[in-house]
């Protein structure tokens, strides 16, 4: 008898594709199409192999969170422990606690995605007549 369809998607290297393109976003309709199947074949699957339903769930989800956690962490700064080992005639292993300094970038990247309204700054509303080459600002909104 021959490896049901199934078999395929339970090993490691079926696991990982998975879980890769439920990470990508592709909805359990192409999920099936890209293991040969419909969905509600791929539904039964999920229901009957705990891996596979594992799977799934943590490309669409876990990888998100994890992420962001990593993203905010790195947008506050955090402490870590350096681990290395010093060779020679006695070999010791030597830890270290070191900061990681927050990160600028990664701060206003979350920020603007967190709160738009306050951090997405209008785009220039200054214009350049090609004619001329002259720059043509807008009125100002003030009291003269």
């Amino acid at each position: 008898m021959g490896e049901r369809k199934y078999e395929r998607w339970l090993t490691p290297e079926g696991l990982l594709l998975l879980e890769g393109w439920a990470r990508d976003g592709l909805s359990y309709e192409q999920i099936a199409h890209n293991c040969g199947c419909n969905v509600r074949t791929l539904w039964k699957w999920r229901a009957r192999y705990p891996a596979l339903a594992e799977a799934l769930r943590k490309g669409r989800e876990v990888v998100d969170y994890a992420v962001e956690n990593a993203m905010l962490k790195r947008a506050l700064g955090y402490q870590y422990t350096e681990t290395r080992t010093e060779t020679g005639a006695d070999e010791k292993v030597v830890q270290t606690e070191k900061h990681m300094p927050p990160n600028v970038n990664a701060a206003a990247f979350w920020l603007r995605n967190r709160k738009p309204e306050v951090w997405n700054k209008p785009k220039d509303t200054a214009a350049e007549d090609t004619a001329t080459g002259c720059v043509i600002l807008p009125e100002a909104d003030g009291d003269e």
